[in-house]
């Protein structure tokens, strides 16, 4: 978690600075491009402040309203970036778009077009870089579509897709100021605004997909559920493994319910200290598990016990 506050501390502090040249920039030469772009870093700015904030609150502690915390706070507003990138990112570039190529006004001088978006592609290039191996280190030998995906911190995720969209929309960028320059058309200024803004709602889409099922709440992926499994019923106290079912409530707080039934010649005693072993072995292989639940047939099936199902925290 420090390494993706890092990163977007870093995306924060260079998009504020590109994103002021950028509006200087645009305000000079009048570039419709250059304008959509500076859009893009406030933006960008805006949805580091909101995953900070989100950071922060799902660090409050349990309460009563809360009992399980506040881990998905950090969900909520990963929520709220995606739906920014789309409505304000998107929508305002594809908007200035539009109005730049029904109404096309030639670009003045493109110098300070080219200054601006080379240092802009420097800075953003090394804001990815930062990101990217926060990122990397939870790839786990995935590709990088499946890695997001599977994970379960948005931060990481969103700063690099983020940062990625940022550096093509540069080259789109210089691309529709240099083509309408060089090919005196000034129809490409525009276009590129246009393709910047889809560009963003595309990207708006995929994190709002992915983050949707974590607010919503998901559980492990099939691989480290069966790997759960097996480590559990590996036991031998354990005669059969029922149900398991894990859920997130952020990204390193997890809750493990499992249905087991223990072996019949087991006492009371025996039992507890499965329990406390099994508890022992979950959290030292996946120390993310906060809360383990067990639901036992044989504690249920003995009255003489009078036992509730066992709860274990870690």
């Amino acid at each position: 978690m420090g390494e993706s506050r890092f990163a977007i501390y870093a995306a924060l502090a260079g998009n504020l600075a590109i994103a002021t040249v950028k509006f200087i920039a645009s305000f000079i030469t009048g570039s419709s491009a250059m304008l959509s772009e500076a859009i893009h870093s406030l933006v960008d700015s805006g949805n580091q402040l909101l995953l900070l904030l989100g950071l922060h609150k799902s660090r409050k502690p349990p309460d009563l309203e809360h009992p399980y915390g506040h881990g998905r706070e950090i969900y909520f507003w990963s929520f709220v970036v995606a739906v920014a990138i789309f409505a304000v990112g998107g929508g305002v570039s594809t908007y200035e778009g539009v109005r730049h190529v029904l109404s096309p006004v030639p670009t003045e001088d493109p110098f300070w077009n080219y200054v601006v978006l080379g240092s802009a592609f420097v800075f953003e290039g090394i804001s990815w870089t930062f990101a990217w191996r926060a990122f990397r280190k939870r790839l786990d030998h995935q590709g990088p579509l499946e890695a997001i995906r599977r994970s379960k911190d948005p931060t990481t995720f969103i700063v690099v897709l983020e940062d990625s969209a940022a550096l093509i929309g540069l080259v789109i960028a210089f691309l529709g100021v240099f083509l309408g320059r060089l090919w005196s058309n000034p129809y490409l200024d525009g276009t590129a605004s246009i393709l910047i803004g889809v560009l963003l709602a595309a990207v708006a889409v995929l994190l709002a997909y992915e983050t949707k099922g974590l607010l919503i709440g998901e559980g492990y992926d099939r691989k480290t559920l069966r790997k759960l499994r097996e480590s559990i019923s590996n036991d031998p106290s354990i005669a059969h493994l029922n149900k398991l079912l894990t859920l997130f409530f952020g990204p390193e707080d997890v809750m493990l319910t499992a249905e087991v039934k223990f072996r019949d010649h087991l006492t009371t005693r025996d039992i507890r200290a499965a329990v406390a072993r099994i508890q022992q072995k979950v959290s030292e292989e996946h120390p993310e598990i906060k809360r383990l639940y067990f639901a036992s047939e044989k504690m249920a099936a003995n009255p003489d016990d009078n036992l509730p199902p066992h709860h274990a925290e870690g």
